[in-house]
């Protein structure tokens, strides 16, 4: 089986350009923001940049790829302007995936600045329902989505350092949205949060605690990053694959796990005068024993 394998890359020129850059690194897949990721606005998405970015999927023979919400929006925030405005972010970036047959938009959960953990995940499980059914209101093809809830490295504060805050999240959302919502696990955050992928005993107790907190078949994209922070750390740095403190053991038991080998793997690592997209992405196929 070939992996689905690829990096965040930039739209910079056009969006279609992120499908000539992902080419270029050896990748059948990526990650893009659909538009400005540092702000609380962005350019709209005109008729020729949607055909030409559709089109693009059967030139490259790419299937499915993925987009990531902008940095600002905090779900979890209990300050009304910034939850208002953060559920605003999320129904527009799903009508703009939408428009460009994206499937998948990973989002983080956010934090609930001291309000407590119950009062984060019923923040964020009310701004996903309510996006989910303003976009149902919107006219226009109803093509295959999900927003995928990606965990964090446990930060003070945060919602999603342990896979149980995603598996409550989804407990409530499920009761309207059962088909709508998937995760988005990130290597370097999950070893950052406390789950050890250095041995073969903690990989498979990070497996088993996934399972039962939210179940593998959630599971539809994998951040898969090496780290500069030691296990339990909540130092969110990510390095080189290979590179960091969960080596390249660590993580070829993810790519090559045979549930997990399936999924979308996209990259985040950095791009320095070490290595770039294309060696790292080289580094993850020899693991999976790809050319």
């Amino acid at each position: 089986m070939t992996l689905k394998i690829g990096t965040h890359v930039s739209i910079a020129g056009s969006h279609v350009r992120a499908f000539e850059r992902a080419k270029e690194s050896g990748a059948n897949t990526f990650q893009i923001f659909t538009g400005n990721p540092r702000g609380w606005s962005t350019k709209e998405i005109d008729e020729g940049t949607a055909t030409a970015f559709n089109a693009a999927y059967k030139k490259y023979n790419f299937g499915e790829v993925v987009a990531h919400m902008p940095y600002l929006p905090n779900p979890a925030s209990p300050k009304d302007e910034i939850y208002e405005k953060s559920c605003d972010v999320l129904l527009r970036e799903i009508l703009r995936c939408r428009t460009l047959s994206i499937p998948y938009l990973v989002t983080h959960l956010g934090s609930h600045g001291g309000n407590g953990r119950e009062f984060g995940i019923n923040r964020v499980a009310d701004a996903l329902t309510g996006a989910l059914t303003a976009a149902e209101e919107h006219a226009g093809a109803k093509t295959p989505f999900m927003i995928l809830l990606e965990n964090t490295a446990g930060t003070k504060n945060s919602i999603g350092g342990q896979f149980a805050d995603i598996g409550d999240i989804l407990k409530i959302t499920d009761e309207t949205f059962p088909d709508g919502i998937g995760v988005c696990t990130d290597t370097c955050h999950a070893f950052a949060a406390g789950y050890d992928l250095t041995t073969a005993e903690g990989f498979e107790r990070t497996i088993a605690d996934f399972e039962d907190a939210v179940g593998l078949k959630r599971l539809k994209v994998i951040h898969l990053n090496d780290t500069k922070g030691d296990c339990a750390s909540h130092l969110d740095r990510h390095e080189h694959i290979g590179l960091g403190r969960i080596g390249t053991e660590g993580l070829k038991r993810v790519v090559t796990h045979p549930t997990l080998s399936s999924r979308i793997f996209i990259l985040e690592t950095p791009i320095d005068e070490r290595r770039g997209d294309k060696e790292n992405i080289a580094a993850v196929k020899a693991m999976a024993g790809e050319k």
